[in-house]
């Protein structure tokens, strides 16, 4: 007897837009598992030096790791997966449904996510320029490039993005199933009731935001940080079910938007307020936001 869900998934595979489905996530499997493959046969024919640890690396019990200069030996992502599934801990389905976690559930989310914080700068000119002159202060102590070292000492850009994704957050609701009854306030959850979170409205709630609507970075300076509620903040949500690629999705966002800033003036030519939203798996737009890229002319702009 087929399960409601597994019949419904099984009928939606007969029709036009399941089987595209199907040959999509096809492709994409096959992309994942032959980049697994080529990974895998590299530690063989390494004899799998790269997946071991030395002694070295590891800092002993109540050592302070930074005062004594070691560091632990850092692992890829798709090398830990690979080292635990040597240890009999995973499968290789186990592996590429990880990678493919990684790689593709959070490529729509930050495109989105980049365009609101773009558009979020070309409305606010005055934090767009605090912006720039961050990066270009940071690129002329670099060496005018940008590295990882560069992306990590951004703090008002950080702030930005944080701020951006409080108004806009990709992911705007999530559920959660409680595995035994919850008491709140005035009433207790039942185990097993579907919860529902909704993140657009909490971080927009006067409670713990005043003046919510306006676009503060400072926001998220670390003494207004620190007495703040843990959860009014879950932009990547929260707890051991919180998004494995936050990190991840910070930097590339910086990485995207450091440039952009350096080299072009933002001009608004659609306003956020007019924009309206669509409730899809991520918040969007309807329709395009559109922002203006002036070049700035660095020749002029060191006269």
């Amino acid at each position: 007897v087929l399960r409601p869900w597994l019949h419904n998934e099984w009928i939606f595979s007969l029709t036009p837009t399941g089987r595209e489905q199907k040959k999509i996530l096809k492709i994409l499997h096959g992309f994942t598992e032959r980049i697994i493959a080529e990974r895998k046969l590299y530690h063989n024919r390494t004899n799998n030096r790269y997946l071991q640890s030395s002694d070295n690396d590891t800092p002993t019990e109540g050592d302070d790791a930074e005062a004594i200069g070691i560091r632990r030996k850092r692992f890829a992502m798709l090398d830990l997966l690979i080292a635990a599934s040597r240890e009999g801990l995973m499968t290789d389905l186990d592996i590429r449904e990880e990678v493919d976690t990684f790689m593709f559930e959070g490529h729509d989310t930050t495109a989105t996510a980049l365009c609101f914080i773009l558009a979020l700068l070309a409305e606010h000119k005055d934090i767009q320029d605090r912006v720039r002159n961050e990066i270009d202060t940071a690129l002329q102590e670099n060496g005018e490039k940008f590295t990882m070292k560069l992306l990590h000492d951004l703090p008002y850009l950080d702030r930005c993005i944080k701020e951006a994704l409080r108004l806009y957050p990709s992911v705007y609701l999530i559920s959660r199933i409680p595995g035994e009854d919850v008491k709140l306030q005035s009433y207790i959850v039942p185990a097993g009731t579907y919860v529902f979170f909704n993140m657009y409205k909490a971080h927009r709630d006067p409670n713990f935001w005043p003046n919510p609507e306006l676009f503060d970075p400072d926001r998220f300076l670390p003494e207004k940080i620190r007495n703040r509620h843990p959860y009014s903040y879950v932009p990547f949500s929260a707890g051991p079910r919180n998004c494995i690629g936050q990190r991840f999705a910070m930097l590339e966002m910086k990485a995207m938007i450091a440039p952009l800033v350096h080299n072009f003036y933002l001009e608004p030519i659609d306003y956020l307020q007019h924009v309206r939203m669509v409730v899809d798996i991520i918040l969007r737009p309807a329709d395009s936001i559109r922002v203006r890229f002036v070049p700035i002319c660095k020749t002029n702009a060191n006269l």
